[in-house]
């Protein structure tokens, strides 16, 4: 065990056994059962309203999602003399949930219909809103053409930056429609009574903050079960007052990048989730227009501008590929689940 861990962990009344790494934080073997450490640089003033999120869900039945575990003097961080803040929560014993396997893919969107049907509810402490999806377009699409527009100075061009101002317009046709797309919606009545409302979302509720948790057998084994686990969701840090189905469009997005954009895993997944929650026209509109958006484009552009540009990584070069590669995949997604053709 690290000395920083230590000088965390003993302002905790638990004892620990032991700890290991995983991925951005430690697990520990406690007396009060598995927990996971993590530094976390979130503002300070949204933990309380993450704590009562958690103990609302719970009182709720919705026992499986990680809990903040306060201090021996009853915060919600502990800190370092440098100024380092940790985060201690419960934690499971489970695997993440595997993208390659459509039973569990589809369990998890059902599972997150389930959970946007509690999460409408009006916390103690103070939710941010989530930012106005018509401001972060605008943005984002000013961003795009200040990277075309610094590429095109430079001399010479490496592949990335040849690649980029190849597909350029190709890219930004989409960029521009979502926008035009998202002029023509209701988004803005849908936005405005989701944080009126007080509903909430994860914030990213992707595969690796889904966890399959190995559920006890029945007398006679599995028989009387419909699934033989249970699913946890961790990591609600960048929870926020949203529209909820952003959540379905990121776990959406997330598993048809990996998936090669397959129309009836997606469309199986949207039912899944609709079983359970109805998607309102209004969200289904909202659906449509976030995948017509070419995220992945834009955010492989964000990188390389923000990043060091003298030297431009194999793995950027491939992303940057695929984006625009799995375009042509989404855009056959979207004519057959959608009916958006641009």
């Amino acid at each position: 065990m690290q000395e920083y861990e230590l000088n965390v962990l003993e302002q905790y009344d638990i004892e620990v056994a032991g700890t290991r790494k995983t991925r951005g934080a430690v697990l520990c073997d406690t007396d009060r059962g598995l927990m996971l450490l993590k530094e976390v640089k979130v503002s300070e003033k949204r933990i309380p309203a993450l704590y009562e999120l958690h103990e609302y869900l719970r009182d709720q039945g919705y026992i499986w999602t990680d809990r903040i575990i306060r201090t021996k003097e009853g915060g919600y961080l502990a800190a370092l003399e440098e100024g380092n803040q940790y985060l201690l929560k419960s934690w499971f014993q489970g695997r993440e949930c595997d993208v390659k396997k459509p039973a569990e893919l589809l369990a998890a969107a059902g599972n997150l219909a389930k959970l946007h049907m509690l999460m409408c509810y009006e916390l103690p402490g103070s939710v941010t809103p989530g930012a106005h999806l018509g401001e972060e377009y605008l943005r984002h699409n000013r961003e795009l053409k200040k990277v075309r527009k610094f590429m095109r100075g430079i001399s010479p061009k490496g592949e990335f930056e040849a690649a980029f101002l190849k597909y350029f317009e190709q890219m930004y046709q989409w960029a521009a429609a979502a926008v035009d797309e998202l002029e023509d919606s209701d988004y803005d009545r849908l936005y405005r009574d989701s944080v009126e409302n007080c509903c909430m979302t994860h914030g990213e509720y992707n595969y690796h903050n889904i966890l399959m948790l190995p559920a006890e057998p029945l007398t006679g084994g599995y028989q009387h079960r419909k699934e033989p686990y249970h699913i946890a969701v961790t990591n609600f840090e960048k929870f926020k007052r949203d529209v909820q189905v952003e959540d379905l469009y990121y776990f959406l997005r997330k598993v048809m990048e990996k998936q090669g954009w397959k129309v009836r895993l997606g469309d199986n997944m949207l039912n899944a989730y609709s079983a359970i929650r109805p998607l309102s026209r209004e969200e289904t509109e909202y659906l449509r227009i976030r995948l017509i958006y070419p995220e992945k484009f834009w955010k492989i552009a964000n990188s390389y501008y923000h990043s060091n540009k003298a030297w431009i990584s194999a793995k950027s070069i491939e992303k940057l590929h695929m984006a625009i590669r799995q375009t042509e995949e989404k855009k056959r997604f979207l004519e057959e689940v959608f009916s958006f053709r641009l």
